[in-house]
């Protein structure tokens, strides 16, 4: 019986410095691990945004539909 508690209290203690371990790590690259997960975000946004931005604003605004207030909502 006491070599089951011995081994189940190293694997414990295994575990608890694997949690630390790992966590200390992440607090201490948090900014490489931050910027590296904002370079892939935006690698992969601006690579479908021109084709967006190219079909959904139009090349002119139009003229000026006189006799409202306000901004009015353009027709496509």
């Amino acid at each position: 019986m006491q070599k089951i508690v011995n081994i189940v209290a190293i694997s414990s203690g295994v575990v608890s410095l694997a949690v630390v371990g790992s966590g200390l790590f992440v607090y201490l690259q948090r900014d490489q691990l931050i910027d590296s997960v904002k370079s892939q975000v935006l690698k992969s946004v601006t690579g479908s945004l021109p084709g967006l931005v190219d079909t959904k604003i139009p090349s002119t605004t139009g003229g000026v539909t006189g006799g409202t207030a306000g901004l009015g909502i353009p027709k496509f």
